[in-house]
């Protein structure tokens, strides 16, 4: 863990489910379809319309599961946390992410397709609620700006390449859990079930894997060494061990925890 105060990097990841009472505004304006019945019929129509995949755009998205991983300057994890645990209400989930981007205006964000999915979904999010999302509309606002790091983008040189696999891909050539249990389309069936808090289990697994694959570019550019690298992953891991003794909720990642052996 690092000893730093204030973080140079912010890690996160979201979790989202289609806003069911949106969809039934704008999308069947009069029909009188309950939230459920929205939802249902948009999956149904997107599914028809792209041959298989019946996410809803972004734009009907709101977040259920906000985890955030402050990182250090000098690369070692601060913490890992799930917003407005145990409650986990969108309204304050948002409030208090705008809250410490704001705050941490110099720490630079780390997402992982983030550019494209996780950063306009919490400014949508910031709109419906009047929230100033000040840390997101300036030099980060640019396509490219050097506020956001993007890990998709730079490890595809901005979409030039399609990264078949994606996060759990890369996790897995490190050796880490990627997904464990839980898939992202699986996200509604459990909000509709009240699973929110294994919803942010999963969504805080996805950050630490964001954050080992994070480590991993940092070598490739050469701002770390591959031995640095492997230190602090080994005091990360030793930190979750202790810290999965006050939140069982994180031993599934550990039980999945796998070392570095790259092949052939």
């Amino acid at each position: 863990m690092s000893t730093a105060t204030r973080p140079a990097y912010i890690v996160f990841d979201i979790e989202t489910i289609p806003d069911g009472e949106l969809l039934s505004r704008v999308r069947y304006p009069g029909e009188n379809l309950t939230a459920e019945q929205a939802v249902q019929r948009a999956q149904e129509e997107e599914k028809h319309r792209h041959g298989g995949s019946d996410f809803v755009p972004v734009s009907f998205q709101i977040p259920v599961a906000v985890c955030m991983a402050p990182v250090g300057a000098d690369l070692r994890l601060q913490g890992l946390h799930a917003l407005d645990e145990p409650n986990y209400r969108t309204s304050a989930m948002v409030h208090k992410f705008w809250k410490l981007i704001n705050h941490h205006g110099q720490a630079r964000l780390v997402t992982f397709n983030g550019r494209c999915f996780d950063l306009p979904v919490m400014e949508l999010a910031a709109f419906r609620y009047g929230i100033s999302a000040a840390g997101s509309f300036g030099e980060a606002r640019r396509r490219f700006g050097e506020r956001h790091i993007d890990l998709l983008e730079l490890l595809t040189n901005h979409g030039a390449v399609r990264l078949a696999g994606g996060l759990d891909l890369l996790s897995k050539l490190l050796g880490k859990p990627g997904k464990v249990e839980t898939r992202g389309n699986q996200v509604y069936e459990m909000y509709q079930r009240g699973q929110l808090r294994e919803i942010n289990a999963y969504c805080c697994f996805d950050v630490l894997d964001t954050y080992f694959v994070f480590l991993r570019t940092r070598v490739l550019v050469g701002a770390l060494t591959l031995e640095a690298e492997q230190t602090i992953v080994g005091e990360t891991k030793r930190w979750l061990e202790e810290e999965a003794r006050k939140r069982p909720g994180l031993q599934p990642y550990l039980d999945a925890w796998g070392d570095w052996k790259p092949w052939p």
